[in-house]
């Protein structure tokens, strides 16, 4: 196999969405890189491979920079891949990455699923285009303030967010944006697969009975142009 460093997109959920050719890269390298071995072993049994695997996450990715950069000048072809989705869009791999670029070596993209461009296409937003926003801060504060920014684009804004912190999110967009159209997919491609529409305070409702699983995709839907009912920063609530 060609030497070099290929980032692999692996499923966001069903198993079976992964690509031949994906299939192949990491039966052929010597090593995958993996943000958690347990989670990525699955994907493996279920497609019969048995490829070494070491752990490549956000803390120790600085520690084995090093390690890998020599593997690779060595000529060895490597994968990296995360949980679900694309390395280094919102996972850990941008700086491996960048280590690669600055040194030289081949790099090579194994394109696969993608949580945030299904979500556009289930959100039906019609738009030019999309911005993706990855995972907002933790802290109530931030949190706001970036909501604000957000709420002023033009074109849907992709979020990812955790199951624990969904409500708190549709709690903070009704307090910010008001009742602004939301779509809430969770559990994309698995066998709960949910869809959910509406305004913040809809959404919630739907949670009303039931505790929120499985990791969510929110697409906040666009500002009216010309829209100027957003909050001046000066009026944001502060963070205590």
């Amino acid at each position: 196999m060609t030497p070099g460093l290929y980032i692999v997109g692996t499923p966001i959920g069903h198993l079976q969405d992964i690509t031949l050719r994906a299939l192949e890269t990491l039966r052929d390298v010597s090593l995958i890189l993996a943000e958690d071995t347990r989670q990525t072993r699955k994907l493996l049994e279920r497609h019969g491979l048995h490829t070494p695997m070491r752990s490549y996450h956000k803390f120790n990715e600085a520690a084995r920079a090093e390690e890998i950069v020599a593997r690779l000048r060595a000529g060895e072809a490597i994968a990296l891949v995360s949980d679900s989705g694309m390395p280094a869009v919102s996972d850990p791999g941008a700086r491996l990455v960048a280590t690669c670029c600055e040194a030289g070596l081949p790099i090579a993209i194994v394109p696969g699923p993608s949580a945030v461009t299904s979500a556009i296409a289930l959100a039906g937003m019609p738009a030019r285009g999309f911005v993706f926003a990855g995972f907002l801060p933790h802290k109530s504060g931030p949190r706001k303030r970036e909501l604000a920014e957000w709420g002023r684009q033009t074109l849907p804004v992709v979020f990812f967010e955790s199951p624990y912190r969904l409500l708190k999110l549709l709690d903070e967009v009704e307090a910010v944006l008001g009742p602004r159209e939301l779509f809430v997919g969770r559990e994309l491609t698995k066998h709960f697969e949910e869809h959910l529409r509406g305004t913040p305070a809809e959404i919630r409702a739907s949670f009303a009975k039931r505790p929120v699983k499985g990791e969510c995709v929110v697409v906040l839907a666009p500002a009216a142009k010309g829209s100027g009912d957003l909050p001046d920063e000066e009026d944001e609530p502060t963070e205590a």
